[in-house]
């Protein structure tokens, strides 16, 4: 009868711990308050298939690189630090680039069908919109 009677105990013990654990992971989880910051070195949005859409980071002072890291061209010049944003077509491209550094910022806007895009640009004291069209056509417009 001893044994019945530590046995029952036992397993009424263990229902309420395991109660205690399930309704403590079942609680709603809420932020807490508008202090909370994420913070990296940069954020990436995959489609569902896992190709990258969108990015958002700091580019390290240097000579240009490619969004892949490789170098754009080696003519010695050094570029300053950057944040950048970029929203990228399926094919791998991207169409939306907005970036600033301590010199100036800029908004450049591909379309569809190469060299197609809008460069508006403010750096150094100067202001310009730079239009290209398919045939390769450019008008800069400056103030």
């Amino acid at each position: 009868m001893k044994n019945t009677s530590a046995l029952t105990v036992l397993t009424l013990v263990n229902f309420g711990l395991l109660m205690v654990v399930l309704f403590h992971q079942a609680a709603a989880v809420e932020a807490g308050g508008p202090l909370q910051v994420v913070r990296g070195r940069a954020l990436e949005i995959v489609d569902s298939e896992g190709k990258l859409r969108a990015s958002l980071s700091v580019i390290p002072a240097g000579p240009a690189r490619r969004a892949d890291g490789r170098l754009v061209e080696q003519n010695g010049k050094v570029y300053p630090e950057a944040v950048v944003f970029r929203l990228i077509r399926p094919d791998g491209r991207p169409s939306v680039k907005i970036s600033t550094t301590e010199r100036g910022s800029g908004i450049d806007l591909s379309g569809g069908v190469d060299p197609t895009y809008i460069v508006l640009n403010a750096e150094g004291g100067e202001a310009t919109l730079t239009l290209t069209n398919q045939d390769g056509h450019r008008q800069i417009i400056k103030p």
